[in-house]
């Protein structure tokens, strides 16, 4: 039986729960809060013994893996303390809001001989991986154009929900580093690396934050393909995500969890079998309720994690894997503080 840990009991270590409660051989044993009444609520509801003392509940020995869903800026110390006493661990988006300190998280679990994983559930999604397959296969051919529009909404009340809400230093930023880094980081995955951004952020909408709530970048990928990066909180009522490839061989389109355009000069047997399976498959999204997610893809996130550790091998979405969005979306910042081209770290 594995034992899992959660720490920080919000809104999103809901998903982690019933997660958990969804894995053969898994078992929730623990949850931390700094509030022992938000712990024990979250106990009475998905099991587990409520602490609110970290040192003491990495104690205890029935806990193999414990996954961290504190505010953004607020991972790399419990993530440590974990890795130290001999837990893996599973951090949830972004890995951290600076890439120094996912440096520091990464090195920690590496000097432990732990297991870090990124939370990225959106790879998991058929569609994600029809995507991923396609271009691993360059059937698109010679890219033009690989873009992500991200046009959520998001209340003031949202913002005023939390102290840490909307700050550089636990938030790591706003619509890019919070919202759109599931696209970013899916764009990265089917790309690869981007050599150069030039953009531009705005706070358009709401109050009393000091992040964005709009962001453009126009990236160059090492490919050579050009693509945009399109992000908001502040686009009434919220649209479904979208992510764009288009090359000389094909194009196709992925809105949420459907493949809503699927085109190619040479097309196979499958393709027209998986238009129809894929046809009408998206949810509402965090479009303009955070909320409004499922949690089969955080099941099957850490069902590969857990095959890492069987196996001895790193997870499908390791630390590293988790650095790349946090380190693309730190240089669009950059190039908008600056005003100026950014190029990334080869």
């Amino acid at each position: 039986m594995t034992g899992w840990a959660i720490i920080g009991c919000g809104m999103i270590a809901k998903f982690h729960a019933r997660a958990i409660s969804e894995l053969r051989g898994s078992q929730l044993v623990a949850c931390h809060s700094r509030s022992m009444e938000k712990a024990s609520a979250f106990a009475a509801e998905f099991g587990g013994t409520p602490y609110d003392d970290l040192k003491t509940m990495l104690a205890n020995p029935k806990i193999d893996v414990v996954t961290i869903c504190t505010p953004s800026g607020a991972h790399l110390e419990p993530g440590v303390a974990a890795a130290k006493a001999g837990k893996h661990v599973l951090v949830e988006k972004p890995l951290e809001v600076t890439t120094a300190r996912c440096d520091r998280l990464i090195d920690a679990c590496d000097r432990a001989g732990v297991t870090l994983g990124t939370i990225f559930p959106s790879r998991f999604h058929h569609s994600a991986q029809l995507l991923k397959s396609a271009a691993q296969a360059e059937r698109f051919g010679n890219i033009s154009l690989a873009s992500a529009y991200v046009k959520w909404f998001r209340t003031q009340a949202y913002y005023d929900s939390g102290a840490w809400r909307g700050t550089w230093k636990l938030d790591g930023g706003g619509a890019l580093m919070n919202q759109a880094i599931h696209s970013v980081d899916l764009l990265l995955w089917f790309m690869g690396p981007v050599k150069s951004v030039h953009a531009m952020t705005a706070l358009r909408a709401h109050e009393k934050i000091e992040v964005e709530d709009a962001a453009t970048a126009i990236l160059e990928f090492e490919s050579g393909a050009l693509g945009v990066i399109e992000a908001t909180t502040a686009a009434y009522p919220g649209t479904l995500k979208r992510i764009e490839i288009a090359g000389n061989l094909g194009s196709a389109t992925l809105q949420e969890e459907a493949i809503t355009h699927w085109s190619f000069v040479k097309p196979n047997k499958s393709d027209e079998k998986m238009q129809e399976t894929m046809k009408g498959n998206a949810t509402g999204g965090g479009a303009a309720d955070p909320a409004a997610i499922g949690h089969q893809a955080h099941r099957d996130l850490f069902a590969d994690f857990l095959n890492g550790i069987k196996r001895g091998k790193p997870c499908s979405i390791s630390g590293e894997e988790g650095r790349k969005s946090v380190a693309l979306i730190t240089a669009i910042y950059r190039s908008a503080h600056r005003r100026t081209r950014i190029v990334l770290p080869g």
